[in-house]
């Protein structure tokens, strides 16, 4: 790792994206292939549900693919978390990549073959997560044994912004394919892309320096011995007897799980706008603020009072669902969801750059576990409840209610427990330091 602290000029680019953190050659690999992955990834995630709807020409089938991906990654995220605090965490990253890259080729395969068995690709599918799981907590983890410490929340904001743009753009690359080719044709193409870009991402880790567990000052291995049961309940013990990091999970699962309004779009989009190309304005609304929020974060990194700042943008979050749900123009819904999408940015940033500082790197992975089972879980918790909310008391309702509640129950939990506010940025405990 090496250290990078020069100044930022100040003027425009002090809210321009922090790039610092891509004069660290390791970690500009990283970000470049992980960010051409992501995009590729895009590809795969709108080819699997084109390919089961003309195979079944059946919605719940398209549904069921959400459950081949979320069950695996709820079983193996915590699991995850803990392999990456007893291996080495390059070796992790390599076997994982190996097996994403092959699902995605298996993929290839059966779409070139003409198969044509919604089974294989539920079980593809899961075999995805199942590697997702496990090189997700891994890669994050990683972060601060690339940048210096400083840089973390830069670096941070770098992957979300790379990752939300990547997923607003390659959703377009992709329906570009299926309407210029077949979907015989299209279907092939569009898993090749993916596995063609994914190398780069491997390319990326390969060179990687070997990243064992951290040994503490007496010389000592400071993780688990085994990637097993006790390890993860150890992780758990950790978190829960660490206020700031249980909050910061805590309000982040109060935003997703009561303000995510995503399951309400078809429905408003009919009932306000008309159909048609609405719906896509409002699924494309929250990323596309989240990468502008992104693209205008070089103040982010600067922030010391990180807890309040959290606090602060999920409620921002919350306030903005709500008046999006009260807009009667599609424009003007666009616009606030952005804004929510920017708050959202925001908070993911500060929460990630918490979990990465705060903790010692002896328990960073099981952390990051613990994070891809709340960030995967938190939205469709959400989804299930803003559809039960709205088949009970109306889309509006569950829209404006559920922004109104997120952003009040942040304020009560932060009120209440006050340490999340009283967190500043701090430097990394002494077992991270080299």
């Amino acid at each position: 790792m090496t250290g990078v602290t020069q100044a930022r000029p100040r003027g425009v680019r002090r809210w321009a994206i922090d790039l610092r953190p891509l004069a660290v050659p390791a970690y500009r690999r990283m970000w470049l292939g992980n960010g051409i992955a992501m995009f590729g990834m895009q590809f795969t995630a709108v080819a699997v549900p084109v390919e089961m709807y003309a195979l079944t020409e059946d919605s719940f089938w398209v549904g069921l693919i959400g459950v081949a991906a979320f069950v695996p990654l709820l079983v193996f995220g915590l699991w995850g978390g803990a392999v990456a605090d007893v291996r080495d965490r390059r070796q992790v990253l390599l076997v994982t990549s190996a097996l994403l890259w092959a699902s995605t080729v298996g993929l290839l395969v059966q779409a070139l073959l003409g198969v044509d068995s919604p089974l294989l690709l539920l079980v593809l599918v899961a075999v995805q997560s199942i590697a997702f799981a496990i090189s997700s907590p891994t890669r994050n983890a990683i972060l601060p044994r690339l940048v210096p410490v400083e840089l973390v929340p830069a670096a941070s904001t770098l992957n979300f912004t790379t990752f939300t743009a990547a997923a607003v753009f390659g959703p377009l690359a992709a329906g570009l394919i299926f309407a210029g080719w077949d979907i015989e044709v299209g279907l092939p193409i569009a898993y090749a892309v993916d596995a063609a870009l994914f190398a780069v991402a491997v390319w990326a880790t390969v060179r990687l320096p070997a990243m064992p567990p951290m040994p503490t000052e007496d010389g000592e291995a400071s993780a688990p011995r085994r990637a097993g049961l006790a390890s993860i309940v150890d992780g758990l013990r950790y978190l829960a007897t660490t206020p700031v990091l249980l909050l910061s999970f805590a309000i982040d699962l109060i935003a997703m799980v009561l303000a995510m309004p995503r399951a309400l779009f078809p429905e408003i989009a009919v009932e306000r706008f008309g159909g048609g190309a609405a719906v896509g304005w409002l699924y494309s609304a929250i990323a596309i603020g989240a990468m502008l929020g992104g693209l205008t974060s070089g103040w982010i990194g600067r922030l010391h009072r990180q807890g309040l700042a959290l606090v602060a943008a999920v409620v921002g979050w919350g306030l903005a669902v709500a008046a999006a749900g009260l807009a009667g123009q599609l424009w003007l819904m666009v616009v606030l969801l952005a804004v929510a999408g920017a708050a959202d940015l925001v908070s993911a940033v500060l929460r990630q750059s918490m979990l990465l500082v705060y903790a010692p790197d002896r328990m960073r992975g099981r952390l990051q576990g613990v994070n891809t089972v709340v960030i995967a879980g938190g939205p469709r918790l959400g989804d299930l409840r803003a559809g039960a909310v709205a088949a009970g008391f109306g889309g509006g309702v569950a829209w404006v209610s559920g922004g109104l509640i997120s952003a009040a129950l942040a304020v009560l939990l932060a009120v209440a427990f006050p340490a999340l506010l009283r967190y500043r940025a701090v430097t990394p405990p002494r077992d991270d330091r080299a």
